[in-house]
């Protein structure tokens, strides 16, 4: 008698590579630094540091800026979102969940309430030119300006404190980046936590602070691949 034909041992799926985040990446962040930077400076031109109610500040050249600046938000956020990606991967296996969970929930909070803050005042640039009596026109520019820094300076900027608190305390616990640069991050928080009310320019601190954590993300990607080639 013959043997009965065993049946053949199921085959194991085949694992592809793993997707290795691109070394470069970290240009997203000096990408939304310089693209932030530049949409604030125009838009914080346009806007009076105090309200007036007669004085009509949206003439020809408010309205151009804001336009400008206007445009380079969506891709500054476009930017954002990648450059939390870097950040985040870095951790790799060690990332903490709760703050994790932080991190990544206070930057899209960030990210969304600078939408809204750019909607409101392409809102504006867009209504106010249809309105035709002088008191009427001044009204709805003032309203629109504080709504738009109520929810940039009060709300955003809280948030963007908020990512950098518990992404400091990650690197601290982690020791991912180095130890200086958790407590910059740190002071950094402080200022967009307490500050930022006080003066329309110091919100500049935040993308100067992303732009330097992007430098250093690319001098350490660039000494680890000078590290890998001997070898």
């Amino acid at each position: 008698m013959t043997e009965p034909s065993r049946p053949e041992p199921a085959r194991k799926p085949e694992i592809g590579r793993r997707l290795n985040t691109p070394r470069a990446a970290a240009l997203a962040g000096v990408l939304f630094a310089i693209l932030f930077t530049v949409a604030l400076v125009l838009m914080r031109l346009s806007l009076p540091d105090h309200l007036s109610p007669t004085a009509d500040w949206l003439d020809d050249a408010a309205v151009t800026r804001l336009t400008i600046g206007l445009s380079l938000v969506p891709f500054a956020g476009i930017a954002f979102l990648w450059f939390m990606g870097v950040v985040r991967d870095r951790f790799k296996e060690s990332e903490d969940q709760l703050f994790s969970s932080v991190f990544i929930g206070s930057g899209l909070l960030f990210l969304a309430m600078v939408f809204v803050s750019a909607a409101i005042a392409g809102g504006i640039v867009a209504t106010v030119p249809f309105v035709a009596d002088a008191a009427s026109r001044v009204e709805v520019g003032n309203f629109g300006r504080a709504v738009m820094l109520q929810v940039s300076n009060v709300y955003a900027l809280r948030m963007a404190g908020v990512l950098l608190i518990s992404l400091a305390t990650m690197w601290l616990r982690t020791g991912v980046m180095p130890r200086w640069l958790s407590f910059v991050t740190y002071a950094v928080a402080i200022v967009l936590l307490f500050v930022t009310t006080l003066s329309l320019w110091a919100t500049l601190i935040f993308p100067a602070w992303v732009f330097a954590v992007s430098i250093l993300i690319l001098i350490q990607n660039y000494r680890r691949r000078a590290d890998v080639a001997p070898q």
